[in-house]
């Protein structure tokens, strides 16, 4: 039965896969070592991999050794390393837990683009989901954290096996194993829930294991339509534009419950605050919220969601015209046809060299063409409608500390060429 629903596993999620090439994590516990035995009764080429931690001295060398010697004795292709956890987790300021999983799946896709293995194999199974369910109702990580481990590209084909289910095959089959000792402790919540929640509650319901795989399905269910309604959404309402993303407030109001989709939509991007989300939807132009990855900015009637990597552009360059700029902007000099706004045609009596390209500072003004008198650039920018974001994306030709040309869209007068300057500077910006 066991080597049924493994095998059943692998050909569905395998299927259409022209050459797969197995890479299976082992620490040489029982469900890694059952699963290494089911593999070899498959018929898929697959290889082990073995993480040696360092964190519990003489038994962890054991551990590697064991697995290396049982494959070696079955003539099976073998990797191993050794980290410093300790040490990792302490210069990135996380716990042993977190720098063990960083660790052990970098080295996992190390191998497997080097070596040209196609898919990773972990041996969780049914009770790893109840514990993870479990951990997460505490962390309060809403539907998607109660599906249990993640349905990512890992493939586990024991997730529906029990460990009684695995101990019993094992026994059966004479699999040797080598039990971690510190699986035995409570120093973590996961084995505090698998050494005394866990089996009280299946003491008192002995099919609860069974019972709760169906209700993780259901909530499955439920959360992959609710993500392609999001998706849906998404598709609909998310506008790429330039270096953004542009979303209406309209439709984002009009959802229901919104408290779940301004989640749902905005916490991918490192916005998960619904009291903060919430408040934007209805703050002046202008307002922000700044996550890790990403801005999130108010506009009259729509959100900008600007990546922040996107934006590292230098604030300040010189330029000297005697050729073509392409970087940060593209600036053409004497083109031979240009759209009118967004070319300027310029005094070079009264430029000084070398011309500086800059963003708006506090305080600068300019005399547009065709008006009297000077004017200040954020008044400017408020008549003609501009957004937070467009203010600070609109470049400004200088001379010294004078603005020139507010690019692509008007020239300052003291600087423009008139029908009696003699070899005009002609900037097109494309």
């Amino acid at each position: 039965m066991v080597l049924d629903i493994v095998q059943n596993h692998l050909k569905k999620v395998l299927q259409g896969v022209t050459t797969p090439k197995l890479l299976l994590a082992c620490s040489g516990g029982v469900d890694s070592m059952v699963l290494l035995h089911l593999l070899e009764q498959a018929a898929y080429p697959f290889g082990v991999a073995h993480c040696n931690f360092a964190l519990r001295a003489e038994e962890s060398d054991a551990d590697a050794a064991f697995v290396a010697s049982y494959c070696k004795s079955k003539e099976i292709t073998h990797f191993a390393t050794t980290f410093e956890t300790k040490n990792y987790a302490h210069s990135k300021g996380i716990s042993t837990q977190m720098a063990a999983r960083t660790l052990r799946y970098q080295w996992f896709d190390q191998i497997k683009m080097e070596e040209g293995f196609t898919h990773l194999l972990t041996a969780h199974h049914l009770d790893d989901q109840m514990e993870t369910f479990l951990i997460n109702v505490g962390r309060a990580s809403g539907i998607k954290g109660l599906t249990g481990i993640p349905g990512d590209s890992i493939l586990r084909p024991l997730l529906q096996m029990t460990k009684a289910e695995i101990l019993a095959y094992a026994e059966k089959h004479h699999i040797p194993w080598r039990e971690d000792a510190s699986n035995a402790a409570d120093d973590y919540l996961r084995n505090q829930l698998r050494h005394h929640i866990l089996p009280q509650w299946k003491a008192i319901d002995p099919g609860i294991t069974q019972q709760f795989e169906k209700t993780r399905q259901q909530l499955a269910w439920a959360q992959e339509a609710l993500s392609h309604h999001c998706t849906a959404f998404q598709a609909r309402h998310f506008i790429k534009k330039d270096n953004r993303i542009e979303i209406s407030l309209t439709a984002l109001q009009s959802l229901q419950p919104l408290e779940y989709y301004l989640h749902a939509l905005f916490s991918p991007y490192g916005f998960s605050n619904f009291l903060d989300l919430n408040a934007l939807l209805t703050a002046q132009s202008g307002k922000q919220l700044v996550s890790n990855s990403h801005r999130l900015i108010k506009d009259r009637t729509q959100l900008f969601l600007v990546e922040k990597d996107g934006e590292q552009s230098p604030k300040r360059i010189e330029w000297t015209p005697t050729e073509n700029l392409d970087y940060p902007l593209n600036l053409r000099i004497n083109p031979k046809d240009s759209l009118a706004q967004n070319t300027a045609r310029l005094d070079q009596s009264a430029l000084k060299y070398p011309l500086i390209l800059r963003k708006y500072q506090e305080g600068d003004y300019f005399y547009p063409v065709g008006m009297k008198g000077k004017k200040k650039l954020s008044k400017f920018f408020k008549d003609e409608k501009y957004s937070l974001l467009e203010k600070e994306q609109q470049w400004l030709l200088c001379t010294e500390e004078a603005i020139v040309w507010v690019i692509g869209q008007r020239v300052d007068a003291r600087f423009a060429a008139v029908s009696s300057t003699v070899n005009p500077l002609i900037i097109a910006c494309n």
